[in-house]
């Protein structure tokens, strides 16, 4: 048994056919964790589908009615880039219930897997990049709202610019300053760059050379080059965490665990190993325990050639989270 929670439904299936996203990673996922007795059956919690009022707290009134009604405009249904139909809204509302759900847990014990979530792409008034609903920004609203915490720290590292998350939660912002403890031609280009917060605080670290086109601004952005490997990867990531951590209070960190920064990733073009991305995992969860901040994981992207490597990274979170957390000797 674990000594945390997992949240995970049947129903997080996306229905949406032949597709890049393999829709059937949940299910495998869940699958795989206990086959391999690295969680039992009484680790898992049922989600219930977010309220309409939650989803509200971030997304326009008119979006959602769309959503509800099936009336988004053929140019909309395009941004989405998968098949709208009124399933996929059904399975978008439950995977936010998911997350709501999975913060809840976090703030009670330190830290709670959602195995689905991390809709990063979704805007208040649309969705994008295969993203209807952004789950996470859902979570957080609805914890503050409850007064459960003031202050959220986001923590992307999907292979792609988590650019709904920097529009919705877009503080009082300034131009782009880097770092002082970095420079334009550092590492071939890799830039951190930081704009004031307001009450959530959001890093995304990505593929600068990658969607989405145009990047709107995080509180911290570390834009890397292509092909970047395991070691300097873990590097910029705990530069960025530094920083984070030692401008902003963070009550929650939400770690969206993208799987695609993976070498064999049909969508990413970074060159990180299954190894790599367990230790990155170990990174955030070790500095989240080490200062007390209670730890929400989403799942976001991920799109293998073979889709069990995309299965076995995600897996392998709940791995890393269960050695540090179950620990008494982790900091």
């Amino acid at each position: 048994m674990l000594s945390f929670k997992l949240i995970y439904s049947d129903d997080y299936y996306l229905a949406i056919g032949q597709h890049v996203f393999p829709a059937e990673k949940y299910r495998r996922i869940h699958e795989q964790l206990l086959e391999t007795k690295v969680a039992d059956a009484s680790d898992f919690l049922t989600p219930q589908p977010a309220s309409d009022q939650d989803i509200l707290l971030v997304h326009t009134s008119d979006y959602v009615h769309k959503l509800k009604t099936g009336t988004l405009s053929s140019q909309e249904e395009m941004q989405l880039e998968v098949p709208f139909s009124p399933e996929l809204v059904k399975a978008f509302w439950l995977s936010a219930g998911g997350s709501i759900l999975a913060a809840e847990h976090a703030l009670k014990g330190g830290i709670a897997v959602n195995i689905g979530g991390g809709f990063h792409h979704a805007f208040p008034d649309h969705g994008e990049g295969f993203c209807m609903i952004h789950d996470v920004a859902v979570a957080i609203r609805r914890m503050q709202k409850d007064k459960k915490i003031t202050r959220a720290m986001t923590v992307d590292c999907d292979v792609h610019q988590g650019n709904g998350t920097a529009a919705i939660f877009a503080g009082v912002r300034g131009a782009n300053d880097l770092l002082p403890s970095t420079s334009a031609s550092t590492l071939g280009g890799t830039k951190m760059r930081r704009n004031p917060p307001g009450d959530v605080f959001t890093i995304s670290l990505h593929q600068a050379n990658n969607y989405p086109p145009v990047k709107p601004p995080s509180s911290i952005d570390v834009d890397l080059p292509d092909g970047i490997g395991d070691d300097d990867y873990l590097g910029w990531l705990d530069n960025a965490l530094s920083s984070g951590l030692r401008q902003f209070e963070a009550e929650l960190i939400c770690y969206i665990a993208g799987a695609d920064p993976y070498k064999e990733d049909q969508l990413g073009g970074l060159a990180l190993t299954l190894d790599g991305l367990k230790r990155r995992d170990e990174l955030v969860f070790r500095v989240a325990k080490s200062r007390g901040i209670p730890v929400m994981v989403t799942y976001a992207g991920g799109y293998a050639r073979n889709v069990g490597d995309t299965v076995t990274i995600h897996c392998n979170t709940v791995v890393a989270a269960k050695e540090i957390f179950t620990s008494s000797k982790s900091s």
